[in-house]
Protein backbone atom coordinates (compact mmCIF):
# COMPACT_ATOMS: atom_id res chain seq x y z
CA UNK A 1 0.00 0.00 0.00
CA UNK A 2 1.43 3.50 -0.86
CA UNK A 3 1.48 5.91 1.84
CA UNK A 4 -1.44 8.47 2.17
CA UNK A 5 -0.62 11.87 3.02
CA UNK A 6 -3.39 14.00 4.25
CA UNK A 7 -4.54 17.60 5.28
CA UNK A 8 -7.65 18.93 6.94
CA UNK A 9 -8.97 21.92 8.84
CA UNK A 10 -12.27 24.21 8.16
CA UNK A 11 -12.49 25.73 4.51
CA UNK A 12 -10.13 29.33 3.97
CA UNK A 13 -8.26 28.40 7.20
CA UNK A 14 -4.87 26.90 7.10
CA UNK A 15 -5.27 22.66 6.42
CA UNK A 16 -2.90 21.03 8.44
CA UNK A 17 -3.58 17.62 10.57
CA UNK A 18 -3.28 13.89 9.49
CA UNK A 19 -0.07 12.80 7.90
CA UNK A 20 1.12 9.65 6.90
CA UNK A 21 3.83 8.76 4.74
CA UNK A 22 5.01 5.24 3.21
CA UNK A 23 7.54 7.65 1.05
CA UNK A 24 10.27 9.92 1.61
CA UNK A 25 9.44 13.84 1.85
CA UNK A 26 10.40 14.67 -1.56
CA UNK A 27 7.78 12.58 -3.06
CA UNK A 28 6.04 14.41 -5.91
CA UNK A 29 2.60 13.68 -4.87
CA UNK A 30 -0.56 15.09 -7.29
CA UNK A 31 -3.50 16.13 -4.17
CA UNK A 32 -7.71 15.94 -4.72
CA UNK A 33 -9.55 18.82 -2.38
CA UNK A 34 -12.98 17.90 -0.93
CA UNK A 35 -14.78 20.93 0.76
CA UNK A 36 -17.71 20.04 2.74
CA UNK A 37 -19.45 23.20 2.81
CA UNK A 38 -22.50 21.40 4.92
CA UNK A 39 -20.61 20.58 7.68
CA UNK A 40 -17.94 23.75 6.98
CA UNK A 41 -14.12 21.67 6.46
CA UNK A 42 -12.11 20.78 4.32
CA UNK A 43 -9.15 17.91 3.35
CA UNK A 44 -6.38 17.19 0.76
CA UNK A 45 -5.89 13.38 -0.06
CA UNK A 46 -3.46 11.63 -2.31
CA UNK A 47 -4.83 11.19 -5.94
CA UNK A 48 -1.67 10.18 -7.68
CA UNK A 49 1.87 9.72 -6.84
CA UNK A 50 3.66 10.39 -10.41
CA UNK A 51 7.28 8.78 -9.55
CA UNK A 52 6.02 5.15 -8.66
CA UNK A 53 3.25 5.53 -11.46
CA UNK A 54 0.64 4.76 -9.04
CA UNK A 55 -2.79 6.13 -9.04
CA UNK A 56 -4.96 6.00 -6.41
CA UNK A 57 -8.58 4.84 -6.87
CA UNK A 58 -10.85 6.78 -4.93
CA UNK A 59 -14.79 6.19 -5.30
CA UNK A 60 -16.73 8.52 -2.57
CA UNK A 61 -19.58 6.03 -0.73
CA UNK A 62 -20.45 8.40 1.52
CA UNK A 63 -21.37 12.24 -0.01
CA UNK A 64 -21.20 14.99 2.51
CA UNK A 65 -24.66 15.25 4.77
CA UNK A 66 -25.74 17.07 7.80
CA UNK A 67 -24.47 15.42 11.10
CA UNK A 68 -28.52 15.23 11.68
CA UNK A 69 -28.80 12.82 8.96
CA UNK A 70 -26.00 11.12 8.43
CA UNK A 71 -25.97 7.36 9.41
CA UNK A 72 -25.08 6.75 13.30
CA UNK A 73 -21.77 4.47 13.96
CA UNK A 74 -23.79 2.90 16.87
CA UNK A 75 -26.78 2.47 18.94
CA UNK A 76 -26.31 5.54 20.86
CA UNK A 77 -26.33 7.66 17.58
CA UNK A 78 -24.04 10.01 18.72
CA UNK A 79 -21.24 9.39 16.24
CA UNK A 80 -22.13 9.91 12.57
CA UNK A 81 -19.79 9.51 9.84
CA UNK A 82 -20.21 12.81 7.16
CA UNK A 83 -18.14 11.42 4.40
CA UNK A 84 -16.04 8.94 3.43
CA UNK A 85 -14.28 8.07 0.13
CA UNK A 86 -12.51 4.15 -0.20
CA UNK A 87 -9.82 2.81 -2.38
CA UNK A 88 -11.38 -0.85 -3.02
CA UNK A 89 -8.13 -2.04 -4.53
CA UNK A 90 -6.17 -1.55 -2.11
CA UNK A 91 -8.16 -1.53 0.85
CA UNK A 92 -7.74 2.28 1.86
CA UNK A 93 -10.40 4.15 3.82
CA UNK A 94 -10.85 7.99 4.49
CA UNK A 95 -13.71 9.40 6.48
CA UNK A 96 -15.01 12.27 8.67
CA UNK A 97 -16.92 11.75 11.27
CA UNK A 98 -18.90 14.37 13.98
CA UNK A 99 -19.86 13.76 17.45
CA UNK A 100 -20.34 15.30 20.70
CA UNK A 101 -17.28 14.94 23.52
CA UNK A 102 -17.94 11.51 25.57
CA UNK A 103 -18.60 12.84 29.02
CA UNK A 104 -17.41 9.75 30.23
CA UNK A 105 -13.53 10.48 29.33
CA UNK A 106 -13.70 14.61 28.44
CA UNK A 107 -15.43 15.63 31.59
CA UNK A 108 -13.95 19.52 31.56
CA UNK A 109 -15.69 21.86 28.74
CA UNK A 110 -12.34 23.17 28.88
CA UNK A 111 -10.69 21.60 25.97
CA UNK A 112 -7.10 23.04 26.35
CA UNK A 113 -6.96 20.41 29.14
CA UNK A 114 -7.97 17.49 27.06
CA UNK A 115 -5.50 14.97 26.37
CA UNK A 116 -5.34 13.08 23.39
CA UNK A 117 -5.83 10.17 24.76
CA UNK A 118 -8.65 10.86 26.25
CA UNK A 119 -9.95 12.13 23.06
CA UNK A 120 -9.22 8.75 21.16
CA UNK A 121 -11.09 7.01 23.77
CA UNK A 122 -13.89 9.37 23.43
CA UNK A 123 -14.35 9.16 19.80
CA UNK A 124 -13.21 5.25 20.27
CA UNK A 125 -16.44 4.25 22.54
CA UNK A 126 -18.62 6.54 20.62
CA UNK A 127 -17.77 4.26 17.11
CA UNK A 128 -18.85 1.00 19.02
CA UNK A 129 -19.73 0.01 22.66
CA UNK A 130 -17.55 -2.74 21.73
CA UNK A 131 -14.79 -0.80 20.07
CA UNK A 132 -12.61 0.42 23.31
CA UNK A 133 -12.34 -3.66 23.47
CA UNK A 134 -11.47 -4.07 20.39
CA UNK A 135 -8.89 -1.55 19.82
CA UNK A 136 -5.06 -1.04 20.78
CA UNK A 137 -4.17 2.87 20.92
CA UNK A 138 -0.84 3.22 19.66
CA UNK A 139 0.47 6.44 19.37
CA UNK A 140 -1.00 9.73 20.88
CA UNK A 141 -0.48 13.63 21.02
CA UNK A 142 -1.89 16.97 20.60
CA UNK A 143 -0.58 20.18 19.38
CA UNK A 144 -2.20 24.07 18.02
CA UNK A 145 -2.58 25.13 14.93
CA UNK A 146 -3.32 29.05 14.49
CA UNK A 147 -4.30 29.13 18.54
CA UNK A 148 -6.76 25.61 18.10
CA UNK A 149 -5.66 22.27 19.79
CA UNK A 150 -5.70 19.04 17.59
CA UNK A 151 -5.44 15.78 18.97
CA UNK A 152 -3.77 13.24 16.65
CA UNK A 153 -4.05 9.32 17.42
CA UNK A 154 -2.80 6.26 16.08
CA UNK A 155 -4.67 2.73 16.40
CA UNK A 156 -5.27 -1.21 15.32
CA UNK A 157 -8.91 -2.43 15.80
CA UNK A 158 -8.87 -6.31 15.75
CA UNK A 159 -11.31 -7.66 13.00
CA UNK A 160 -13.28 -11.25 13.53
CA UNK A 161 -12.22 -13.84 11.37
CA UNK A 162 -13.83 -14.52 8.62
CA UNK A 163 -14.83 -17.31 5.83
CA UNK A 164 -12.66 -16.45 3.11
CA UNK A 165 -9.76 -15.33 6.24
CA UNK A 166 -9.72 -17.56 9.22
CA UNK A 167 -6.65 -15.56 10.73
CA UNK A 168 -7.04 -14.65 14.24
CA UNK A 169 -4.95 -11.44 14.24
CA UNK A 170 -6.45 -9.73 11.87
CA UNK A 171 -6.81 -5.58 12.52
CA UNK A 172 -7.12 -2.36 10.62
CA UNK A 173 -4.48 0.15 11.01
CA UNK A 174 -5.96 4.06 11.59
CA UNK A 175 -4.58 7.13 12.25
CA UNK A 176 -6.69 10.25 12.79
CA UNK A 177 -6.54 13.73 13.84
CA UNK A 178 -9.61 15.39 16.12
CA UNK A 179 -10.18 18.82 16.54
CA UNK A 180 -13.45 20.67 18.78
CA UNK A 181 -15.61 23.17 17.27
CA UNK A 182 -19.20 24.13 18.43
CA UNK A 183 -19.40 21.51 21.46
CA UNK A 184 -18.47 18.98 18.25
CA UNK A 185 -15.64 16.92 17.97
CA UNK A 186 -14.62 16.69 14.11
CA UNK A 187 -12.53 13.65 13.40
CA UNK A 188 -9.98 12.87 10.00
CA UNK A 189 -9.23 8.98 9.84
CA UNK A 190 -7.37 7.02 7.33
CA UNK A 191 -6.70 3.38 7.30
CA UNK A 192 -5.68 -0.01 5.77
CA UNK A 193 -5.65 -3.50 6.74
CA UNK A 194 -2.72 -4.44 8.88
CA UNK A 195 -0.49 -6.09 6.86
CA UNK A 196 -0.51 -3.77 3.90
CA UNK A 197 0.45 -0.83 6.73
CA UNK A 198 3.39 -2.77 7.46
CA UNK A 199 4.38 -3.92 3.86
CA UNK A 200 4.25 -0.04 3.10
CA UNK A 201 6.46 1.07 6.59
CA UNK A 202 3.51 3.60 6.91
CA UNK A 203 4.07 5.98 9.95
CA UNK A 204 2.39 8.85 11.45
CA UNK A 205 4.04 12.39 12.49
Amino acid sequence: MPGVWMLFGRPSNSEAIVTLKGFSAEEELKMGSSVDDINAYSYLYPIEMPSKKFVFKWVETRKSERYSSAAPLSPNARLHIVSERVDIIDNLIISVSIGPPNTQFLKSKEKSTWSAKDVADSVLSDKSALRLAESSLLNAHASEIDGEPYWYYEYLVRKSPTKTSQESNLFRHYVASTAERDGYLYTLSASTLGKQWERASVSIL
